[in-house]
């Protein structure tokens, strides 16, 4: 049974799920959540029963030392609430329920019906599932991100793609499907991750996921140093690609083919959805945070170059020059395919039920390790 006796009466509440695993490519759907809980102090007020849906061969728990006194976290989901008091900029509440944990090892009907058990309590309007997946795209330009839902009055109101996906699926796609069954206004947002520089983390793809989510639900996001954290991280993989010629070969190939997709995408609604963006965070009370998906120029690097020996993450080296702006640098619209589908995941991380379909990413001359030549057949 559900109790809620601690939590408020919610404000147009809507819920925003992500889950690690098969569907967070890089990690970016996870901790665009996490983003959103961290900035907005959420406060948890449920928690599902680990031993019902996690296998912990699979999910370990972790032992951890609290004033010496020993304790165990449970993989499992987590729900928390968020009161956003200008949720955009007109003075307008609105509360956000965030869901975030593993993908569940067994029961996923059981799952999905005890998420939406929730929703139902809670008065939720509608589910956004957020996710990841591995394609053919350059990390040099903008990140794709595809809006898809299996309900077609809301493609056309919320102007998202209807999935035609028939294959494999994971979490996100169940959940979107049961969500159809119930009743539930449901969207999917797929951030598009380089299959070549697939580990994580990759600040840029949950910057763009936020970007999103702020034209679908009309918010405004606080980007803290993320906006910062996504240049520093393009600027890294800038010099791993330059050390090694395939690569920067094949990178190169990638942004001639992206660039020719683009081409007729360079649309007035595009340039007009851009600068709503910018005016919506011109708030001079906004901070200089809230910055756009290029980031803030101010010189500071992050911490996002891998060292080539250990494939651990280091710091990039001071001298790191800033790669040449493209003249496609600044378009921002995400790009489709001529069928309007973004390009396939890697075999490991499998598109979702939701996820456009399209042919398997051509991984050659990506073999250089030192910038995640492919995918490996391990999950994220």
């Amino acid at each position: 049974m559900i109790e809620l006796d601690g939590v408020p009466e919610l404000i147009d509440p809507v819920m925003v799920a992500a889950f690690e695993g098969w569907n967070d490519a890089g990690d970016a759907a996870s901790a665009a959540v996490a983003h959103l809980d961290r900035e907005w102090k959420g406060e948890v007020f449920a928690a599902l029963d680990a031993e019902d849906y996690y296998d912990f061969q699979v999910n370990r728990p972790t032992v951890w030392l609290d004033g010496g006194v020993r304790k165990i976290t449970w993989p499992t989901t987590r729900l928390s609430v968020v009161r956003i008091a200008d949720a955009n900029g007109k003075g307008k509440p609105r509360d956000l329920v965030l869901v975030r944990g593993i993908e569940p090892s067994m029961r996923w009907r059981s799952f999905c019906n005890e998420i939406l058990g929730f929703a139902h309590e809670l008065g939720v309007e509608m589910l956004v599932v957020l996710g990841a997946l591995l394609g053919d795209t350059p990390h040099t330009r903008p990140v794709p991100v595809s809006g898809v839902t299996s309900d077609p009055d809301l493609a056309r109101t919320m102007d998202l793609e209807e999935t035609r996906y028939e294959g494999p699926t994971g979490i996100v796609g169940i959940l979107q499907e049961a969500c159809t069954h119930a009743g539930v206004p449901a969207v999917s947002l797929w951030a598009a991750v380089p299959h070549y520089v697939s580990q994580p983390p990759n600040p840029k793809a949950t910057l763009a996921l936020l970007n999103r989510l702020e034209d679908l639900l009309d918010l405004r996001i606080p980007l803290g140093e993320l906006s910062e954290d996504a240049r520093a991280w393009q600027l890294g993989v800038d010099q791993l690609a330059a050390e090694d010629s395939e690569v920067a070969e094949y990178v190169q190939s990638l942004e001639e083919a992206r660039d020719t997709a683009d081409l007729p995408e360079a649309s007035g609604e595009a340039i007009a959805r851009e600068f709503e963006r910018y005016l919506r965070r011109r708030d001079p009370q906004a901070g200089p945070g809230l910055a756009t998906e290029g980031g803030v120029a101010d010189g500071r690097d992050g911490s996002y170059l891998r060292d080539t020996a250990s494939g651990r993450t280091r710091p990039p080296k001071p001298t790191a020059k800033e790669p040449k702006e493209t003249k496609d640098s600044k378009d921002s619209k995400e790009p489709k395919s001529p069928n309007g589908e973004l390009g396939s995941p890697a075999e490991s991380m499998g598109p979702d039920a939701a996820e456009p379909e399209a042919e398997k990413p051509d991984t050659k001359g990506t073999s250089d390790d030192r910038v995640d030549g492919r995918a490996d057949d391990s999950e994220d």
